[in-house]
This record gives C-alpha cells, structure tokens and sequence, in this order.
C-alpha cells in the first residue's frame, strides 16, 4: 500500500517545496494553474472510482470528490476570468499531471476491495498534502485577496474530505 501511495505523495510534496523552491514564490497565474490542476486530478479519480469502486460507500465518497471539486474548479475559472488572468502551466503542475495519470493507469489495474481500499488511502495522502501545500505554500504566497479567499475556502472543504476519506478508510478495514 505504501509504494501505492508513494507517487501521489511525491508529487504532491513538490507543492511544499520542490518545483516551488525554484521559484521562491509562485505567483498568482501558478497557483492558479497548481489549484486547477490538483481538483482536476481528484475529478479524474473520482470518475474512475465512480466506475470501479465495489463498496457503495466508496461511490459515495467518489460522488462527494467529484461535485466538490468540480464546482471549486468552476468558481477557480470565474475568478481567473474575472481577474483576466492566464493560469499559467509549471513545473509543479506538470509534474502533478503526470504522477496523477500513473497514479490512475496503477489504480484500474485493482479490482474490488483492493482498488477501494487503494483509492481511498489513496484520497487520504492526496487530501493531505493538498492541504499542507495550500497552508504552507499556496495561500501564503497568493498576492490577490479574491485568489486568496478561494484557496481559503478550498482550504476547508478540502479537510472535510481528508475527514471524510479517512472516515471511509477506517470503515473498509
């Protein structure tokens, strides 16, 4: 489970430092383009568990990630829109789409209570770095207050969900 895990958490762990440090501070169109891109990788696995997943709770959970994310993606396109900001491709972004997209090709190969359990843990070690990454790095480095307030907010709801997957998690033991 831990060699699993371990993609999704390097390349999350980029947001904290890593592919960030280059930089000191991302700007504004980065965090962006690092907040979309991070809720579109959970809309894609959740989509994949909404297909796969074998406990209805787990399609729950996936239901749950898939709204969620979607309409802070919605509210994150808005505001960039109403900004008249260009989110701007990174390092830190690229390298999150490509660990995401090994992290699902690893994933459909599970059937079951094995792809539940590591989907779920899988939601667990995202959500949490996610959140480290948007306390440590993202939020405090946002210069405009509308951006910030956003990240604020996702902020929150994101730890409902790191709640609610390990509550999951727990529940499929």
């Amino acid at each position: 489970m831990f060699v699993r895990l371990s993609a999704a958490i390097a390349a999350l762990s980029l947001l904290a430092g890593g592919a960030l440090a280059q930089s000191a501070k991302p700007t504004d169109p980065q965090i962006a383009h690092i907040a979309y891109t991070a809720g579109v990788i959970d809309i894609a696995a959740a989509r994949q568990a909404i297909e796969k997943a074998s406990s209805s709770a787990v399609k729950a959970f996936a239901q749950d990630m898939l709204r969620d994310h979607e309409a802070v993606n919605k509210q994150a396109l808005d505001l960039v829109k109403k900004l008249k900001v260009t989110p701007e491709d990174n390092d830190t972004s690229k390298a999150l789409s490509k660990q995401a997209g090994e992290k699902l090709a690893e994933l459909a190969k599970l059937k079951g209570a094995d792809y539940d359990k590591a989907y779920v843990a899988n939601e667990v070690a995202y959500h949490k770095a996610v959140n480290g990454a948007l306390e440590t790095q993202l939020i405090p480095s946002a210069g405009n207050a509308e951006l910030k307030s956003l990240l604020q907010t996702g902020l929150k709801l994101f730890q409902g969900h790191q709640q609610h997957a390990e509550h999951v998690a727990a529940a499929l033991k």
